[in-house]
């Protein structure tokens, strides 16, 4: 069976596994949490106990887990799985890496650890952005390892400029140093924004000082629209200003 844990911090959902785990302990469980979290318009820090108590999984459960799993991916905004049984943890941090949120193994004995990751999770976006609307300029400022959710956000703002306008002028990632990503689904989003709207942006600047800033503007002119150049991260408003001009015509004929 499945219960809910009632000493979880504020903002995390605590389940444990006892015994065997069937279908309808997801429905009786997980998909209330889910629903909940719909409705009250929150993700879900969900902490996820495998103790000595635990004995299986039946087929159908397995089942219900990926269902459940698969349509409610977009929610989670980390995962905790709390456990000592050796195959759960390796497969656990196996596939961690393809999940669109953070996930950690912890033993038993760190339960309270876990718990304790999850509440201190930052909330929302890891990046912030805006949009300078008289110049039609994105700014977007990155500080920590790039999120689904911040791809999504910034989606959200372009897509409502773009819903009554031709294009943006331009986007300039503001970075000291690039942090990467926080895990593949993070990538695979990144990748699918700059598919989705580099055709109806003029001017990509990006403001960084590290190695990885300078091969962008050659990797990314064979496969990007848009007009790409590099500045040192102190010279924001050089890469604000180049974004925000119009196109130079010469430039267009030349390439």
């Amino acid at each position: 069976m499945l219960e809910r844990a009632e000493d979880a911090p504020a903002g995390v959902d605590a389940v444990k596994a006892i015994g065997t785990v069937s279908k309808n302990d997801y429905v009786t469980v997980i998909e209330p949490l889910i629903d909940n979290a719909r409705r009250e318009g929150r993700r879900i820090r969900l902490l996820f106990e495998i103790g000595p108590e635990f004995k299986s999984f039946t087929p159908a459960a397995g089942w219900e887990d990926l269902k459940v799993g698969l349509g409610a991916m977009r929610l989670f905004e980390g995962c905790a799985l709390v456990t000592d049984t050796r195959w759960m943890r390796e497969s656990t941090r196996m596939t961690s890496f393809l999940m669109p949120c953070p996930v950690r193994v912890f033993g038993t004995q760190d339960r309270a650890e876990a718990l304790h990751w999850l509440a201190s999770l930052p909330e929302g976006p890891g990046i912030s952005h805006r949009l300078l609307t008289e110049s039609q300029v994105v700014v977007v400022e990155v500080e920590s390892p790039l999120r689904t959710a911040d791809f999504d956000a910034l989606a959200l703002t372009a897509d409502d400029w773009l819903n009554t306008h031709d294009e943006l002028a331009g986007v300039v990632f503001h970075a000291r140093e690039f942090p990467g990503w926080e895990n593949i689904g993070s990538m695979i989003r990144h990748v699918r924004f700059v598919r989705d709207h580099h055709r109806k942006v003029r001017k990509i600047a990006l403001a960084a000082d590290s190695k990885v800033a300078s091969l962008v503007p050659q990797l990314a002119k064979h496969f990007v629209q848009a007009d790409i150049r590099r500045f040192g991260y102190d010279e924001l408003d050089a890469a604000l200003a180049w974004a925000a001009a119009p196109p130079d015509p010469q430039a267009s004929e030349a390439g």
